[in-house]
This record gives structure tokens, C-alpha cells and sequence, in this order.
């Protein structure tokens, strides 16, 4: 048996009906750009989230930046992000003409480290952007206090976490503004690029819709430079039969996570995660830790098994941030766990059958990368 990494088909088959008679409609009345479609599922993803305010825009990416724009973020403000992150969060910072301002995270659970974000905090700091990773809520707990007693804004980069809980809240919920991806291997995707921004500030809700359409809240009266990011009504009914879905998907992640730390329990050389105390997980990703990561990786693709790396570079030692003048060793947990990460199948319809022979798979490569090296 083949295991894919993640399995798309298997949501779009399971939406298709009710998908499919709306886009048709939608094609024949050529309503591609807002509508109804579209502000339903604003309406319907705020409640969600819990949020007064929920902004459809184009990608993930635009929805960090203008997030980050609404929380009045200037060019030369400095951002502080984990530097265990995809680099759209801190490409936002840097199209704004903003410093990113990279901390690491913790060993326990690779969520960004709330005395390293203290420990970055200078004169210069406008915003903290802690990264929701791999389907956990980041320690709001510690975070939330840090920016009052500091004077900084938070914008939630909540693109792995719909639908994750936290004792603070719920996730997208707990800064001034947040943003979230909806790229299709998201737990929430659509069927191509999209975004939202989530706040409950209606002028920030403003702000936002205002500058994702050319900085026009009438048509030809332009407030200010804007930009060109809107969530299409074609993206709009896959995310609300999805988001129809969301809870029972999340609770199936949850199910195929805890039968992993199972399966995985007495595999001696594989470090499963860890959920953080009053953390609900709602698990982007099943990412273990092992030795010989790449030598284990190859030997999984050998097997039919579909695994990856998130992120096999921190953001300091790519090449798009080596101007920031970070140094190797700067953020050793990052660069540790780097070399030891593997996200392991992770998707609703996930089988038992498939779980064990990913971990048979991963089992055998472990002891062969073991005794070779």
C-alpha cells in the first residue's frame, strides 16, 4: 500500500455535490468577483474563529501583510517572528520595508520561545507575529501579557491552527488582528490560493477590505496606494462546505494522531510531539524527530510512504535573509531540530491500515539508517 503525505481528492470528492450545482450557477452568471458566496463565508468563518470581523484575500501571505499594515506597522518597525517558520510570515514583514526580527523556539514543542521574543525587544519593535506551527496555539499565555507590558501590537499568524484552542482562546482570536492561509493543504483549503484576515476591530476590518481593493472603498475613489487581494467567489463555496466539515476533519486528525503516538510507542530512535498543557492540537502536521533524518526520508519515499520537512532551513540561514547578518548557532534549537524533523501522513481520511504501514515503514528505515551509520 502506497500512503500519500496528504490526500486533497478525498475532500474534494467528499464535497463535490455540494460544490459543484453552486459553481455552476456561479459560471453562469459570471459572479467571480464578490457576492454572496463570499460574504457568507466571511459571516460564517468569523463566528467560527469567534471573531466580530473575517476579511476573504487572495493567499496567506497578503493576509500576514495586510494584517501587519492595519496593526500600523511602518517601514524600518522591527517584527518579531520565530524563525521556525515558513517564509511567507516574514516576506510580509519585509514587502512592507519592515525588519524582521527572527527568535527561536522551544525544544519541548517548537512554538516560538516567549524569553526570546523579550530577550529581542528594542525601541524599535512594533509588532510580535507568534506562528500558530503545525496545528498548535502558540503560548498566548505568556505572549499576550509581554506585548501590554511592552506596548506592542500581536498579529496571529493563525495559517496552521483553524479551529485549534488554547487556554487564552481560541486561535485567530487572541491578538488584534490575525491571518490565515487557505492554500489547499491547509486544514481549512481551498481549491487554489486564499486568505483571510480575522480581528474585532471594525476599523482594522475596514482597513483591510479598503486596501485589498486598490485602496477603494468606492468604485474609481482611491484612499490610498492599496493592492489587488480579494478572495475570489469560485474559492468561496469549497471553503464553506469545508468549513461545514471542519470540526468532524480536525477531530479525525486528533484520532490519527493519537493512534501514531500508539503505533510509535515503543520505536525507540523516533521523538513523537508533544501537545502543550491546555493546548487543543488539531494537527497540521505529525512531525516526529528522528536521527539520520534525509537517509530516513529517502528510504520512506522507497516504501511509497509520503513524507516531508517543515522547515528543513531556518529563515536566518536562507540565502533571501542572509543580509540580516544572522549567524550559524545563533538559534540552536531551530538549527537542532532542522536536521531531525519529518512530518509523517497527516490528513481526515487517513486509515489505520495506512498509519501502520507508514510506522512499519518508518520503523524499518530508522533501524537501517541506525545501522549504517
Amino acid at each position: 500500500m502506497k500512503v500519500p503525505f496528504i490526500d486533497l481528492a478525498a475532500q474534494q470528492a467528499e464535497i463535490a455535490e455540494e460544490v459543484l450545482p453552486v459553481w455552476a450557477r456561479l459560471f453562469s452568471t459570471a459572479g467571480f468577483i464578490g457576492g454572496e458566496q463570499v460574504a457568507a463565508f466571511e459571516r460564517e468563518y468569523a463566528e467560527f474563529i469567534g471573531v466580530g470581523y473575517c476579511v476573504g484575500v487572495g493567499n496567506g501571505t497578503d493576509a500576514v501583510e495586510l494584517a501587519l499594515r492595519a496593526a500600523g506597522v511602518l517601514p524600518g518597525d522591527e517584527v518579531i517572528i520565530p524563525v521556525n517558520t515558513f517564509i511567507a510570515t516574514a516576506e510580509a514583514v519585509s514587502r512592507i520595508g519592515a525588519v524582521p526580527v527572527f527568535v527561536d523556539v522551544d525544544p519541548d514543542y517548537l512554538l516560538i520561545d516567549p524569553a526570546a521574543v523579550e530577550d529581542a525587544i528594542t525601541p524599535r519593535t512594533r509588532a510580535i507575529v507568534p506562528v500558530h506551527l503545525y496545528g498548535q496555539t502558540a503560548p498566548m499565555d505568556a505572549i499576550i501579557p509581554l506585548a501590554e507590558r511592552y506596548g506592542l501590537v500581536i498579529v496571529e499568524d493563525a495559517a496552521q491552527s483553524q479551529g485549534a484552542f488554547s487556554t487564552a482562546g481560541r486561535a485567530g482570536a487572541l491578538g488584534r488582528v490575525a491571518a490565515t492561509s487557505f492554500y489547499p493543504g491547509k486544514n481549512l483549503g481551498a481549491a487554489g490560493d486564499a486568505g483571510a484576515v480575522l480581528t474585532d476591530d471594525p476599523a482594522v476590518a475596514e482597513f483591510v477590505r479598503n486596501l485589498g481593493a486598490h485602496g477603494s472603498s468606492v468604485k474609481y475613489v482611491h484612499d490610498r496606494v492599496g493592492m489587488n487581494s480579494r478572495l475570489d467567489a469560485v474559492q468561496a463555496p469549497v471553503l464553506r462546505a469545508k468549513l461545514r466539515r471542519l470540526d468532524a476533519w480536525n477531530a479525525a486528525r486528533r484520532v490519527a494522531a493519537a493512534r501514531y503516538a500508539e503505533l510509535l510507542a515503543d520505536v525507540p530512535d523516533v521523538r513523537v510531539p508533544r501537545v502543550r498543557p491546555g493546548n487543543e492540537d488539531v494537527w497540521h502536521l505529525y512531525v516526529v524527530q528522528v536521527e539520520e533524518r534525509d537517509r530516513v526520508l529517502a528510504e520512506l519515499g522507497a516504501a511509497g510512504v509520503g513524507a516531508g520537512i517543515h522547515y528543513p532551513t531556518p529563515l536566518h540561514l536562507t540565502a533571501a535573509y542572509a543580509g540580516l547578518g544572522y549567524r550559524e548557532g545563533e538559534f540552536p534549537v531551530a538549527e537542532a531540530a532542522a536536521e531531525r524533523i519529518l512530518s509523517l501522513p497527516m490528513f481526515p481520511h487517513l486509515t489505520a491500515d495506512m498509519q501502520t504501514v507508514v510506522v512499519s515503514a518508518l520503523t524499518m528505515a530508522t533501524t537501517l539508517a541506525g545501522v549504517t551509520q
